[in-house]
């Protein structure tokens, strides 16, 4: 089929996206197709004044890269490191009889498309292609059925594009001036940050509450036992959880029975004795509807909770096994299914589990979420019939199988018939009108339970857990009480959001494209608005700081609902209902609204940077403290505490939410029992101090006032500030020690307390300290007879490092890229380029397309400062080097 479309005299060129779905591609085409690929972006918005255009360097709009007097026309350069590359492209255009533009087919590859129709003006007939499974039959439709590229779908992008770049540029110099440098502003990214704050705020608020009941252990006549818990006694409920005032801790209700630990050890003594009897049991049938299939947000969700994987990760696999034609395209906001699919999925129900799991009509999806394009397909195994994930098995690498595995069950699971079961509850009551309650579940037919149960990797086992089977139980039964234990239970603050709830509430309130949730993710975790607490999210006083200048000042910008605006009017674009110039000139300079210019006017000059950066704490029922309220402060080195006159750190990673008044008090007095010295040095005459920074305690001779970077020593493991005496201060500012010289080696014996463990060093030779030898205490002998031992080769040590992982070869510097786990966190480089990788990057998560526009960001920026300096060096030491080889060549010759 796919040949009848080559024109005679050369081969068709088809050009996609990556170098997998290259190859992918190529098996299922014969020899008059060239597969070439785009490798991303060909063109962009300039990325800092060194990208920009010389025509256009003097023009007041050049630092965004677009010209918002000329109806916001964009600056497109190549970006750096691909010029060759599209030399190579142009040349196969060239030779091409035919150009299919084959890449992805959301708005980011129709974009793609038209860069590339523009930037290499084919001579020959092109044509868009689009698919969204990379399968032979998929190939061959689209060949048989080209179209031109959507113009609508191009602006759309572009558009989003442009108020990204004009929401970014403007608003993060702002933050620069009056926060911090080098962070960053965002249409979804800072929606994101304020959710996460907001959330953080509510911990900080509340005010847990305990309660009591008491869990009764009760056996029928049969003797089977089981357990149930107290709901009311004389009529009066008792409260559970959501009955507490988070704010106040009180109870919202007064009528309800709160008890105390000995109210509840007193009514358990007073009706055990009994007796207890049976008054009902309610029986009622339930059935549980399967999952729809996979979109790109509830794949990064169940990734997240089934296999612990970050959005980024779940979308490099699944990136690589659409582009291995595995997987149906993954991005997508669809939960719809071909009906080629649906009806693979019914035969392999019925074949696995029998007719009685295949409901009598195809289940049909319809998404609920805000601006879903129904047209796409949701994300499911390619082809039909679809491949077993145990034919993969041994293909795939262990994350894809997984994932596969996964998207496999769930697509098969949506076209099984509901589960059906009974939910049971039986009241009990006793004495005091003490009345009980518990509750069963059976599940009489599992269904699509089978096979796939949400945040599970065992469904079989899943089933086992979600059934609570309860002994027969009659009406007007008398049953014993084998156990009354009081229970104390305490209100939890809510939850910190996580990628994959994070996810979730961005989606359910119509804020940014699923698509794009996992880089905003690495870019919050990149600018430190937000750190990891384990899966959690937690933001940092950075984040409170921006979020409470974008809030106090710019509101409309940081609104969900003006958010979620944005994008129905993109999509609107996108469909040709609205055009792109009228929104961006509504929303840059407004239109019977305020802009964002006129939002940003005069605001450098009206926002009190002491003012944003400083965060009061304290609970909304919590008396204000004696000498006045506490604030976090966000300084240039750090948060700190603040009341009145004084200051204290506030040490790195510490929660936002467990700082309390209490506490921060304590900081504060211990901050100010620094300021009193422990004593004077006896040589210097200079005060000695034990402080506490945000690293942790240290030492410190003198003061900022007396000189301006007093000298100071960490403490060593296992010392405590309190502890610290003017002696042991002393010898800690002592280090390095030097012990004298050594008689054989004649280099002086240094002792020091280095970032990997104390260790003593002379000349070229270092040992590290045993453990329960001190650095201060090591004497010149004990040093002598560990130097006079093998060294022992630390791990890492003394042989070139080997990298974490490496990629394919960089299309600039023709080497492989390479990850290292460096001093400051993981980083990438080309061999030429290092760049930085955003915290909380795992080393397995990064791929070729991740890395490249980090390493073309920083080459682009030019050497760095300690690069300058070292080439600097290299320069003036080169004449002394050569004049010294002369000279030392010159008394080789005369002797």
């Amino acid at each position: 089929m796919a040949k009848k479309q080559v024109k005679r005299g050369g081969k068709a060129l088809m050009i996609v996206e990556s170098p997998a779905k290259a190859r992918t591609i190529s098996k299922f085409l014969g020899d008059d197709f060239m597969i070439e690929a785009s490798i991303g972006h060909v063109r962009d918005l300039p990325e800092g004044s060194k990208q920009i255009p010389a025509q256009y360097k003097k023009e007041e709009w050049a630092y965004l890269g677009v010209n918002v007097n000329a109806d916001f026309e964009p600056v497109y350069i190549i970006p750096p490191g691909k010029t060759e590359h599209i030399r190579k492209l142009r040349g196969l255009v060239k030779e091409a009889s035919h150009v299919y533009l084959a890449t992805d087919e959301d708005r980011e590859g129709e974009a793609i498309s038209w860069h590339l129709q523009e930037l290499l003006q084919p001579k020959v007939p092109t044509s868009r292609l689009v698919f969204h499974e990379i399968t032979r039959e998929a190939i061959e439709e689209a060949l048989e059925t080209p179209r031109d590229i959507d113009e609508n779908l191009v602006r759309a992008q572009e558009t989003r594009r442009i108020v990204d770049r004009l929401y970014g540029y403007e608003v993060s110099p702002l933050l620069w001036r009056k926060v911090r440098p080098r962070l960053s502003a965002g249409r979804v990214q800072s929606v994101a940050v304020r959710l996460i704050v907001e959330r953080e705020k509510q911990r900080m608020a509340f005010v847990s509450s305990t309660y009591w009941d008491l869990l009764a252990t009760f056996a029928n006549r049969k003797q089977e036992s089981f357990q149930s818990t107290l709901v009311s006694v004389a009529g009066r409920r008792v409260p559970a959880a959501r009955d507490f005032d988070s704010n106040t801790g009180q109870i919202k209700d007064p009528n309800l029975l709160l008890l105390g630990g000995d109210e509840a050890r007193a009514l358990a003594a007073r009706i055990k004795p009994g007796p207890f009897k049976v008054v009902s049991v309610d029986e009622k049938p339930y059935t549980s509807k399967p999952y729809p299939p996979f979109t790109t947000s509830t794949l990064q969700q169940e990734a997240n909770r089934k296999l612990g994987f970050t959005a980024r990760r779940t979308m490099q696999v699944a990136q690589s096994l659409y582009e291995n034609g595995h997987i149906t395209y993954m991005r997508t906001d669809s939960t719809n299914l071909a009906n080629v699919a649906v009806d693979a999925a019914r035969d392999l129900v019925s074949s696995l589990y029998g007719g009685e799991y295949l409901p009598g009509e195809a289940r049909v999806y319809r998404t609920k979420v805000k601006n879903a394009q129904e047209a796409h397909e949701a994300i499911r195994p390619a082809g039909h019939p679809f491949e077993p994930p145990e034919v993969l098995r041994g293909t795939l690498s262990a994350d894809e199988f997984r994932l596969f595995e996964m998207i496999w069950k769930r697509t098969i699971a949506s076209q099984m018939a509901d589960a059906r079961g009974r939910r049971i509850s039986v009241v009990i009551e006793g004495p005091d009108g003490a009345t009980f309650q518990v509750g069963g579940k059976t599940i009489d037919f599992p269904g699509y339970l089978r096979a796939y149960v949400e945040g599970s990797d065992d469904p079989q086992a899943e089933l086992a857990d979600q059934e609570t089977i309860l002994p027969q139980l009659e009406v007007g039964e008398t049953i014993d009480c084998r156990e009354l234990e009081p229970k104390d239970h305490t209100t939890q603050p809510p939850a910190r959001f996580n990628e994959a709830t994070l996810t979730r509430t961005l989606e359910e309130m119509g804020i940014g494209r699923p698509s794009t949730y996992a880089a905003i993710i690495d870019t919050i975790l990149a600018r430190e608005y937000v750190v990891k607490k384990g899966n959690a999210l937690m933001p940092t006083w950075t984040a409170f700081a921006v979020s409470q200048l974008l809030e106090v000042h710019l509101p409309k910008l940081v609104d969900y609902n003006f958010t979620a605006k944005m994008e129905d009017d993109l999509d609107a674009i996108s469909r040709g209902e609205n055009g792109h110039v009228a929104y961006l000139n509504s929303f840059y300079f407004g239109d019977g609204q305020i802009g964002l210019k006129q939002q940003l006017a005069n605001k450098v000059d009206e926002i009190d940077a002491r003012e944003v950066n400083r965060i009061k704490l304290g609970k909304a029922n919590e008396a204000e403290p004696i000498g006045g309220p506490i604030f976090v402060r966000v300084g240039r080195y750090g948060p700190y505490l603040e009341q009145g006159d004084r200051r204290a750190s506030i040490p790195e990673g510490f929660p936002p939410d467990e700082l309390t008044i209490q506490n921060s008090l304590e900081m504060l007095e211990q901050a100010t029992q620094a300021d009193e010295p422990l004593g004077k040095d006896p040589e210097t005459g200079k005060p000695v101090y034990v402080k506490v920074g945000r690293f942790g305690p240290y030492v410190q001779l003198g003061s900022p006032e007396d000189e301006e970077k007093p000298k100071s020593a960490s403490l060593l493991r296992g010392m405590k500030p309190e502890n610290i005496d003017l002696p042991t201060a002393l010898k800690l500012l002592s280090l390095p020690r030097d012990l004298g010289p050594h008689e054989t080696l004649g280099e002086p014996i240094m002792v020091f307390n280095g970032r990997f463990g104390p260790y003593v060093k002379c000349g070229a030779e270092t040992r590290s300290l045993p453990s329960g030898v001190s650095p201060i205490e090591v004497t010149r002998q004990e040093a002598i007879d560990l130097l006079a031992q093998p060294k022992q080769q630390r791990r890492g040590f003394g042989a070139p490092r080997e990298p974490l992982k490496t990629l394919a070869e960089s299309p600039v510097t023709k080497q492989p890229v390479k990850i290292f786990d460096g001093k400051y966190g993981l980083y990438a480089t080309d061999g030429t380029t290092n760049a930085s990788l955003p915290k909380g990057t795992e080393a397995d998560d990064v791929t070729l397309e991740f890395v490249l526009p980090l390493l073309a960001e920083r080459a682009a920026m030019g050497p760095s400062a300690k690069s300058k300096r070292a080439a600097k060096g290299a320069k003036k030491a080169a004449p002394k080097a050569a004049k010294k080889k002369a000279a030392k060549k010159k008394k080789v010759v005369e002797e």
